[in-house]
């Protein structure tokens, strides 16, 4: 034998009789399978479904009716089987399995974490060692006289564990509107009923509608043009957009700052040039630029060294012979026609610039989300995987710049996407922008566990921000 199994009581933790067994060879389903039915045939006559807790319950489950299906007396043909996985070992398993087996959206199950075997376990290891070298009759006996002896404490001491619960849920429901309990209580009800992939509903997931700023470039693009409409204009406000995310600059990029403050004023001045074509003789030398938010500029230190902000997609370019004014590229402005609002624009009759560049700013604001959510979660997979497990000062020190640059990254989202969000509400102010895109606030940047760990043990109650 190289190990033996068991079944045990999840809700009270006994064991059940005739269902340990020896492993002859690993820990197989032949071995396993006996084991549960055995205890599912305990004293269950009346019994119609049973909650079978497996720490690979996912996997057991797929085929365990066709290899018992050969024995009738093994294991009632009418019994319905809900198979499922403790919490502590979901928490290893893949993320579809969390919605389909987690003991959180099953009705009945009780709010425990059903790991009650790795509890009774424990006291064995006091006798496994003198067990080892008994014969197989003195060894079932000793397990025997301690499985018992653990059923019958259980048994005796259960009565001071009860208490009555307290009404959190009722309180939850009472604060919660109507129509949605109602409609999420027949959700999970039919989903109850049809279980497998229709439980995938409790996953954690990401608005699919939201355009990216690609798309809804190559959308506008194809839409045909209105007579007042002018060619060329949506790619003008794509490159004003790319512009504006260009001017974050680090004082640690020494290397080529001339030539990088050279090539950024050159795109500006090309981009209020071709501008001139789609303003209508618009003057807009009287330039703005919406101001970052400080909080988000972040320091020196956490900009990465290598880091481009200038993407030039032409290979060709001319530097202007000298910056206006002595002022740096970096800190020259951008006009956008956001900057005069949508009350101006409507009075010019720049209607098509006007809604061009409000769906480009939702697409860009789509994009900074999506960024931020996966950058979010990419800064808490290394605290978690790589910080906190360091071995050594050098590779806490590597962690901490791996950190520090998606820590700049995240900050670059936040600000494109204010950016984004306050063109919207100058273009948009009578819409529901606010509401739809809300201000992102440096305690929002928090990575909750349970965006980073949805099946994890012990999930608490914190509350995610706005955006995931």
């Amino acid at each position: 034998s190289t190990g033996i199994g068991a079944t045990a009581c999840a809700q009270h933790g006994c064991f059940v009789p005739h269902s340990v067994v020896d492993f002859q060879k690993g820990e197989r389903y032949m071995n396993t399978d006996y084991s549960i039915c055995n205890a599912l045939g305990y004293h269950s006559e009346s019994t119609t479904k049973a909650l079978v807790i497996y720490d690979v319950g996912c996997q057991w489950s797929i085929n365990f009716r066709s290899r018992v299906k050969n024995s009738p007396s093994l294991l009632p043909p009418a019994l319905e089987i809900v198979p499922a996985v403790g919490k502590f070992h979901l928490a290893a398993h893949k993320l579809s399995c969390f919605p389909r087996y987690s003991l959180n959206f099953i009705k009945g199950a009780g709010h425990l974490d059903r790991e009650i075997l790795e509890t009774l376990w424990a006291p064995f290891n006091k006798i496994s060692p003198t067990a080892r070298s008994m014969t197989q009759a003195h060894r079932q006996e000793v397990y025997d006289d301690h499985m018992r002896d653990s059923n019958w404490k259980k048994l005796v001491g259960m009565g001071k564990f009860f208490f009555l619960g307290g009404d959190a849920y009722e309180q939850l429901t009472a604060v919660l509107d109507p129509d949605k309990v109602a409609r999420w209580e027949s959700d999970a009800l039919r989903e109850e009923a049809d279980r497998g992939e229709a439980l995938d509903i409790y996953l954690l997931k990401g608005d699919k509608g939201c355009p990216h700023l690609s798309e809804v470039w190559l959308q506008l693009m194809k839409n045909p043009k209105s007579p007042s409409g002018n060619v060329g204009s949506v790619a003008w406000l794509a490159e004003g957009i790319s512009i504006e995310d260009s001017h974050p600059i680090s004082t640690r990029q020494e290397v080529k700052i001339s030539e990088k403050r050279q090539r950024l004023s050159s795109r500006i001045e090309k981009f209020h040039s071709n501008g001139q074509a789609f303003c209508k003789g618009l003057d807009i030398d009287g330039t703005f630029t919406p101001q970052d938010d400080p909080a988000f500029c972040g320091s020196d230190a956490e900009e990465h060294e290598d880091r481009e902000f200038w993407d030039d997609d032409e290979g060709d370019w001319e530097a202007p012979e000298e910056e206006v004014e002595g002022l740096a590229s970096e800190l020259m402005s951008i006009w956008m026609p956001s900057a005069i609002g949508a009350a101006k624009l409507t009075e010019l009759g720049l209607h098509d610039l006007l809604k061009e560049e409000r769906e480009l700013r939702i697409g860009q604001a789509n994009d900074c989300l999506d960024q931020l959510r996966t950058d979010l979660g990419n800064k808490a997979m290394l605290y978690q995987q790589n910080f906190r497990t360091a071995n050594s000062t050098g590779e806490g020190t590597r962690t901490k710049k791996e950190i520090q640059k998606v820590v700049a990254r995240v900050n670059k989202h936040v600000r494109s996407y204010q950016r984004a969000r306050q063109a919207m509400l100058r273009l948009d102010p009578d819409g529901n922008m606010a509401e739809r895109y809300q201000e992102i606030l440096p305690e929002d940047l928090a990575v909750s566990k349970e965006v980073t760990e949805e099946n994890r043990f012990g999930q608490g109650t914190s509350k995610l921000a706005w955006f995931w």
